[in-house]
């Protein structure tokens, strides 16, 4: 990548700490570390220095840090500046900077430029955000790894295979003297079917590590008075909502987050759903009724001493498309035994949100819903668009094995192995068009 321009940025969040650091990026690093520090310090070696302003005046003292290209994290000639972290010398020492011929950095530009420089990969420079946005062990473990290259990995071995195939296909194609028939090649088709479990098998480690990323939205819901709001407050261990013996408490949506294990939960409580005259309660239906539209599984809490029929208070009521767990409240006033058990319309879980029993059941069984692995091993910290790029990739593979079947169609075969080979490479910028990157990178904070 040839870059004119020089980059600078505070890499450091906003505030007062003991440490802020300025990174400069590009060719005139080594002029404005003159300038800035008198000399250019030895690379990869700590230099005290003090940090000057045009009239020689020292702005801080700190550590200087150079690294010369290619060995820097963009690629490029790049300095780093350690100061004392108050915004104001930060500054400073960032329009100095700027002065001396640095432009102001764009969110995510020297992760971008480590990527068009062949520092890392898409997945990579996108895991770089993943792990400093992470709010969970789990998730800054999951980011680390695909930093690490683990997932790049995958996709490298499995676009290997797809070429393999690709140039024995074509091959095929355009030598039919030397009587290639790839359609009798048994071989042909036992490394299609291999590529496509290989993709289904990473395809559902990027699945789960995108629901470490992204969690799931999970609605309360059902009839009034039948203890959603206390099972919202069990389930966040916090009294987020109000709680009364009167029907129709909520009227309003309610959003709380949990972690369970390290992977969020975005749990919306709503308002009974019951016919009524009073507007507002009207809109609370109204705005549970949409919730439950666009949730990604449902718990229905019903009130256990009435033991009704689900399909008498659901009907109507719950999409067919979404996901229901029905949940058996205020055990403590029956005797129901808490946890799972089947009933009549599907599997229910038996609690009491007032006393906790049976919510350790619910917890493990929210984590088998939503997928959760008992362990890691195998998963990645991913993106929505990694799941569309291996769902593409999936249906290219699978057109290509239904042609093997068919009359002769090498031209056929070759170009869904091609559109697969395209699909797969979107994950590490193989294949990356500039609206994508741009869209990639804008998210980033500024100075990475």
């Amino acid at each position: 990548m040839a870059v004119s321009e020089t980059i600078a940025a505070v890499a450091t969040p906003p505030g007062i700490g003991g440490v802020g650091i300025v990174r400069i990026s590009g060719p005139l690093a080594p002029t404005i570390a003159e300038g800035l520090v008198g000399r250019v310090p030895e690379p990869r070696l700590a230099t005290l220095a003090g940090f000057r302003a045009r009239d020689g005046e020292v702005i801080d003292q700190g550590i200087a840090l150079f690294f010369p290209a290619p060995r820097s994290f963009t690629g490029e000639d790049v300095l780093e500046l350690q100061g004392h972290g108050g915004s104001v010398v930060l500054d400073l020492l960032l329009q100095r900077a700027l002065e001396l011929g640095a432009r102001p950095a764009r969110p995510g530009e020297f992760s971008e430029r480590a990527f068009l420089n062949g520092k890392l990969d898409l997945a990579q420079a996108e895991a770089i955000a993943d792990l400093i946005e992470s709010t969970t062990e789990t998730a800054a473990r999951l980011a680390g790894r695909t930093l690490q290259g683990e997932l790049s990995h995958r996709v490298e071995g499995l676009l290997e295979g797809i070429i393999r195939l690709r140039t024995y296909v074509e091959a095929a194609i355009d030598f039919p003297d030397e009587e290639v028939d790839f359609i009798a090649d048994s071989q042909v088709e036992a490394d299609l079917r291999d590529l496509i479990r290989d993709v289904k098998d990473l395809l559902a480690g990027v699945h789960r590590g995108c629901l470490v990323r992204e969690g799931i939205d999970l609605v309360i819901a059902g009839p009034p008075n039948a203890g959603k709001s206390s099972l919202l407050n069990a389930l966040a261990g916090v009294d987020a909502a109000i709680v009364t013996d009167i029907p129709g408490t909520t009227r309003d949506l309610l959003r709380q987050q949990i972690q369970l294990d390290g992977m969020p939960l975005h749990i919306i409580d709503t308002a009974g759903l019951r016919p009524s005259q009073d507007p507002i309660e009207e809109e609370g239906v109204r705005r549970a009724r949409e919730q439950i539209e666009h949730a990604d599984h449902v718990l229905w809490v019903f009130d256990g001493q009435s033991d009704p029929d689900h399909s008498d208070f659901n009907t109507g009521m719950l999409p067919p498309q979404v996901p229901v767990t029905y949940v058996r409240n205020k055990i403590d006033l029956t005797g129901t035994p808490a946890g799972l058990a089947y009933g009549s319309s599907g599997l229910e879980v038996a609690v009491s949100a007032l006393t906790g029993a049976g919510m350790d059941a619910l917890r493990d069984h929210l984590k088998t819903i939503c997928g959760f692995p008992a362990s890691t091993g195998g998963v990645f910290m991913a993106r929505r668009r990694h799941l569309d790029a291996l769902d593409q990739t999936l249906v290219y593979l699978d057109s290509a094995l239904d042609l093997l079947g068919q009359a002769p169609a090498a031209e056929l075969v070759a170009e869904d192995l091609r559109q697969a080979q395209q699909a797969l490479g979107k994950i590490t910028g193989e294949f990356a068009v500039d609206d994508l990157l741009d869209r990639i990178f804008s998210g980033f904070c500024i100075g990475k």
